[in-house]
Protein backbone atom coordinates (compact mmCIF):
# COMPACT_ATOMS: atom_id res chain seq x y z
CA UNK A 1 0.00 0.00 0.00
CA UNK A 2 3.01 2.22 1.26
CA UNK A 3 6.48 2.44 1.15
CA UNK A 4 7.45 2.18 4.64
CA UNK A 5 9.30 5.97 5.75
CA UNK A 6 12.11 5.19 7.88
CA UNK A 7 12.78 5.09 11.63
CA UNK A 8 14.43 8.41 11.99
CA UNK A 9 11.77 10.28 9.78
CA UNK A 10 9.18 9.31 11.60
CA UNK A 11 10.94 9.88 14.60
CA UNK A 12 11.80 13.41 13.13
CA UNK A 13 8.07 13.63 12.72
CA UNK A 14 6.33 12.81 15.76
CA UNK A 15 8.78 15.18 17.77
CA UNK A 16 7.65 17.94 15.16
CA UNK A 17 4.21 17.20 15.27
CA UNK A 18 4.06 17.03 19.30
CA UNK A 19 5.94 20.66 19.73
CA UNK A 20 3.82 23.87 18.38
CA UNK A 21 1.26 24.19 16.27
CA UNK A 22 -0.98 26.95 16.24
CA UNK A 23 -3.88 28.51 13.85
CA UNK A 24 -3.06 31.56 11.58
CA UNK A 25 -5.43 32.36 9.64
CA UNK A 26 -8.58 31.69 7.35
CA UNK A 27 -8.36 33.12 4.16
CA UNK A 28 -11.98 33.12 2.41
CA UNK A 29 -10.00 35.30 -1.08
CA UNK A 30 -6.49 35.17 -2.57
CA UNK A 31 -5.78 38.64 -1.25
CA UNK A 32 -5.91 37.83 2.39
CA UNK A 33 -3.43 34.48 1.56
CA UNK A 34 -0.39 34.74 4.16
CA UNK A 35 3.22 35.77 2.75
CA UNK A 36 4.80 32.43 1.18
CA UNK A 37 7.65 32.36 4.03
CA UNK A 38 7.52 28.22 4.38
CA UNK A 39 6.58 25.66 2.20
CA UNK A 40 2.76 23.99 2.58
CA UNK A 41 0.79 20.58 2.41
CA UNK A 42 -2.64 21.33 1.72
CA UNK A 43 -5.66 18.82 2.79
CA UNK A 44 -8.61 18.08 0.46
CA UNK A 45 -11.58 15.79 0.50
CA UNK A 46 -15.00 15.49 0.18
CA UNK A 47 -17.24 16.65 2.49
CA UNK A 48 -17.65 14.69 5.39
CA UNK A 49 -14.46 12.35 4.59
CA UNK A 50 -13.39 13.10 8.32
CA UNK A 51 -10.48 15.77 7.09
CA UNK A 52 -11.09 17.82 10.56
CA UNK A 53 -10.75 14.73 12.66
CA UNK A 54 -7.59 13.50 10.76
CA UNK A 55 -6.10 16.97 10.99
CA UNK A 56 -6.79 16.86 14.70
CA UNK A 57 -5.31 13.34 15.20
CA UNK A 58 -2.44 14.12 13.53
CA UNK A 59 -1.64 17.20 15.61
CA UNK A 60 -2.82 15.80 18.71
CA UNK A 61 -4.75 18.68 19.36
CA UNK A 62 -8.57 17.91 19.77
CA UNK A 63 -9.80 21.62 18.47
CA UNK A 64 -7.14 22.52 16.21
CA UNK A 65 -9.66 21.95 12.85
CA UNK A 66 -13.06 22.49 13.41
CA UNK A 67 -15.61 19.62 12.76
CA UNK A 68 -18.77 20.69 11.60
CA UNK A 69 -22.79 18.90 11.77
CA UNK A 70 -23.24 20.74 8.40
CA UNK A 71 -21.11 19.52 5.96
CA UNK A 72 -20.00 21.82 2.92
CA UNK A 73 -19.93 24.65 5.69
CA UNK A 74 -16.39 25.81 5.46
CA UNK A 75 -15.61 27.55 2.38
CA UNK A 76 -12.03 28.90 3.38
CA UNK A 77 -8.46 27.94 3.12
CA UNK A 78 -7.54 28.01 6.91
CA UNK A 79 -3.45 27.75 7.86
CA UNK A 80 -1.61 26.43 10.81
CA UNK A 81 1.67 26.94 11.58
CA UNK A 82 4.07 24.06 12.03
CA UNK A 83 7.23 24.62 14.92
CA UNK A 84 8.76 27.27 16.40
CA UNK A 85 10.93 28.62 14.79
CA UNK A 86 8.25 27.81 11.91
CA UNK A 87 8.77 25.11 9.64
CA UNK A 88 6.23 24.81 7.31
CA UNK A 89 2.49 25.08 7.15
CA UNK A 90 -0.61 22.82 7.06
CA UNK A 91 -3.59 23.80 4.76
CA UNK A 92 -6.96 22.53 5.42
CA UNK A 93 -8.88 23.47 2.07
CA UNK A 94 -12.73 23.79 2.27
CA UNK A 95 -14.33 20.14 1.50
CA UNK A 96 -16.01 19.97 -1.67
CA UNK A 97 -18.66 17.61 -3.14
CA UNK A 98 -21.80 18.54 -0.54
CA UNK A 99 -24.42 18.09 -2.94
CA UNK A 100 -27.23 20.89 -1.16
CA UNK A 101 -24.30 23.11 -1.56
CA UNK A 102 -25.39 26.27 -3.51
CA UNK A 103 -24.16 26.98 -6.43
CA UNK A 104 -23.00 29.92 -5.85
CA UNK A 105 -20.91 28.68 -3.23
CA UNK A 106 -19.58 25.67 -5.57
CA UNK A 107 -18.65 28.04 -8.34
CA UNK A 108 -17.00 30.07 -5.32
CA UNK A 109 -15.16 27.28 -3.86
CA UNK A 110 -13.85 26.49 -7.97
CA UNK A 111 -12.37 30.01 -8.25
CA UNK A 112 -10.79 29.81 -4.52
CA UNK A 113 -9.27 26.34 -4.95
CA UNK A 114 -8.18 26.79 -8.55
CA UNK A 115 -6.68 29.92 -7.72
CA UNK A 116 -4.47 28.56 -5.01
CA UNK A 117 -3.65 26.17 -6.77
CA UNK A 118 -1.98 27.56 -9.89
CA UNK A 119 -0.69 30.44 -8.28
CA UNK A 120 1.00 29.13 -4.83
CA UNK A 121 4.91 28.39 -5.50
CA UNK A 122 5.03 27.04 -1.39
CA UNK A 123 2.44 24.87 -2.28
CA UNK A 124 4.54 21.01 -2.55
CA UNK A 125 1.78 18.62 -1.91
CA UNK A 126 -1.75 18.16 -1.32
CA UNK A 127 -3.31 15.23 0.22
CA UNK A 128 -6.22 13.80 -1.08
CA UNK A 129 -8.52 12.16 1.59
CA UNK A 130 -10.53 9.51 -0.03
CA UNK A 131 -13.28 7.45 2.20
CA UNK A 132 -12.10 4.08 2.64
CA UNK A 133 -15.38 2.89 2.80
CA UNK A 134 -16.76 4.22 -0.65
CA UNK A 135 -12.90 4.68 -2.80
CA UNK A 136 -12.70 7.22 -5.29
CA UNK A 137 -16.01 9.14 -7.05
CA UNK A 138 -16.70 11.32 -9.09
CA UNK A 139 -16.42 14.53 -6.85
CA UNK A 140 -12.82 13.15 -5.98
CA UNK A 141 -12.09 12.51 -10.11
CA UNK A 142 -12.38 16.57 -10.51
CA UNK A 143 -10.28 17.31 -7.69
CA UNK A 144 -7.85 14.97 -9.04
CA UNK A 145 -8.42 16.65 -12.64
CA UNK A 146 -7.48 20.12 -11.32
CA UNK A 147 -4.70 18.98 -9.22
CA UNK A 148 -3.15 17.00 -12.75
CA UNK A 149 -3.66 20.44 -14.37
CA UNK A 150 -2.38 22.61 -11.85
CA UNK A 151 0.76 20.36 -11.32
CA UNK A 152 0.47 20.53 -8.02
CA UNK A 153 2.04 17.00 -6.48
CA UNK A 154 -0.34 14.67 -4.29
CA UNK A 155 -0.96 11.77 -2.93
CA UNK A 156 -4.17 9.62 -2.19
CA UNK A 157 -5.13 9.11 1.68
CA UNK A 158 -7.69 6.96 3.01
CA UNK A 159 -9.79 7.57 5.76
CA UNK A 160 -11.73 5.94 8.38
CA UNK A 161 -9.90 2.67 7.81
CA UNK A 162 -11.53 1.31 11.10
CA UNK A 163 -15.17 0.64 9.54
CA UNK A 164 -14.14 -1.67 6.74
CA UNK A 165 -12.89 -5.64 6.79
CA UNK A 166 -9.09 -5.93 6.26
CA UNK A 167 -9.74 -7.47 2.80
CA UNK A 168 -12.11 -4.79 1.89
CA UNK A 169 -9.54 -2.38 3.08
CA UNK A 170 -6.56 -3.87 0.88
CA UNK A 171 -9.28 -4.05 -2.61
CA UNK A 172 -9.95 -0.19 -2.32
CA UNK A 173 -6.64 0.38 -1.59
CA UNK A 174 -5.74 -1.73 -5.12
CA UNK A 175 -8.70 -0.44 -6.91
CA UNK A 176 -7.30 3.31 -6.19
CA UNK A 177 -3.92 2.49 -6.66
CA UNK A 178 -4.93 1.71 -10.56
CA UNK A 179 -7.30 4.33 -10.91
CA UNK A 180 -3.91 7.03 -9.94
CA UNK A 181 -1.50 5.12 -12.22
CA UNK A 182 -1.67 7.37 -15.23
CA UNK A 183 -2.34 10.74 -13.79
CA UNK A 184 0.90 13.12 -13.65
CA UNK A 185 0.80 14.04 -10.58
CA UNK A 186 -0.54 11.60 -8.51
CA UNK A 187 2.40 10.06 -5.84
CA UNK A 188 2.33 6.23 -6.27
CA UNK A 189 2.02 5.36 -2.91
CA UNK A 190 -1.47 5.35 -0.56
CA UNK A 191 -1.90 5.85 3.03
CA UNK A 192 -4.36 4.50 4.71
CA UNK A 193 -5.62 5.30 8.35
CA UNK A 194 -7.91 5.37 11.20
CA UNK A 195 -8.24 8.83 13.14
CA UNK A 196 -10.24 6.92 16.00
CA UNK A 197 -7.66 4.00 16.27
CA UNK A 198 -4.55 6.03 14.96
CA UNK A 199 -3.72 3.42 12.34
CA UNK A 200 -1.13 5.65 9.61
CA UNK A 201 -0.87 8.83 11.61
CA UNK A 202 2.70 7.89 11.98
CA UNK A 203 3.62 7.22 8.38
CA UNK A 204 1.66 10.37 7.26
CA UNK A 205 3.09 12.68 9.47
CA UNK A 206 6.22 11.82 8.14
CA UNK A 207 4.90 11.80 4.49
CA UNK A 208 4.31 15.61 5.42
CA UNK A 209 7.75 16.29 6.79
CA UNK A 210 9.30 14.68 3.94
CA UNK A 211 7.08 16.50 1.40
CA UNK A 212 8.21 19.60 2.77
CA UNK A 213 11.92 19.14 3.13
CA UNK A 214 12.49 17.32 0.10
CA UNK A 215 14.43 19.75 -2.98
Amino acid sequence: MTDQPDQDLIEDARRLFAGPIAFLKSAPDLKFLPDMAVNEVAFAGRSNVGKSSLLNALTNRNGLARTSNTPGRTQELNFFDVGDPLRFRLVDMPGYGYAKAPRDMVKKWRFLVNDYLRGRAALKRTLVLVDSRHGIKDVDNDMLDMLDAAAVSYRIVLTKTDKIKASELAAVAQATADAIRKRPAAHPDIIATSSEKGMGLPELRAAVLESVTQG
